[in-house]
């Protein structure tokens, strides 16, 4: 592709093509390429803005550039550029064990997912699902809800727990709206039991532009490391 948008530039008059040659062998000379100026392989973009430069500086009156070939072969570079991050993209995830990371990272889209914090997203119907850890069984459980103002959005009395990881949901909230809480929990001797809170996050897809794939999940504009889940709810509702 790059082969076909510089020899329509040289084409276009002797001086330019001989200005672009002269502008390729320096940048080839530069970079201690083996390879010949002339050869496609060799080029990058900033090769084909000086190749270019020269064509628009040595072009004829009588025989100018053709503004439409120039903006197909800008239109032409930006491709290859894409394709070329897009590769290094792949690549970055074929290395070590990122493969396989990325195959556990895509069975996840579409399932909740919770992580360090004590956050709740709600579905487009004010629903939402949270989790918490006890360290120990629990006399009485209570939740108690913040709006994104700060202002106090409810309580939910869950009763009696079990020690482990549990579960509660949310009805009748703001619809998509991200709630934090906290969990008040107390044994049968009165004294309180230690709870860990997760934030409970649906995954919406796969992010791989870094070295790892990542989740990309509703309510975070941040993606999230697939190292950092904690637990899988199971498929939103």
């Amino acid at each position: 592709m790059t082969n076909l948008a510089v020899s329509s530039l040289a084409g276009a008059n002797n001086a330019a093509s001989t200005a672009a040659s002269t502008t390729a062998s320096s940048t080839a000379s530069s970079t201690g390429s083996a390879s010949s100026a002339s050869s496609a392989s060799t080029l990058t973009q900033s090769d084909f803005l000086k190749l270019l430069t020269a064509q628009l500086q040595y072009q004829t009156p009588t025989s100018p550039a053709d503004p439409t070939q120039l903006a197909e072969e800008f239109a032409s570079i930006s491709t290859v550029n894409g394709i070329n991050q897009l590769n290094t993209e792949v690549s970055n995830i074929q290395s070590g064990n990122a493969a396989t990371q990325l195959g556990a990272a895509a069975g996840l889209v579409g399932k909740q997912v919770a992580v360090a914090g004590n956050r709740v997203m709600t579905n487009g119907s004010g629903a939402a699902t949270g989790a918490f850890d006890l360290a120990g069984a629990a006399q009485d459980v209570t939740v108690s809800l913040t709006s994104p103002s700060g202002a106090a959005a409810g309580t939910i009395d869950l009763g009696q727990m079990a020690a482990g990881q549990q579960r509660f949901s949310l009805t009748g909230g703001a619809a998509n709206t991200q709630y934090s809480y906290s969990v008040t929990a107390v044994s049968p001797s009165g004294a309180a039991v230690g709870v860990t809170p997760y934030s409970v996050y649906t995954v919406s897809g796969v992010n791989v532009s870094g070295t790892a794939p990542s989740l990309n999940v509703q309510g975070s504009a941040a993606a999230l490391p697939v190292s950092s889940i904690q637990t899988v709810l199971g498929a939103s509702s």
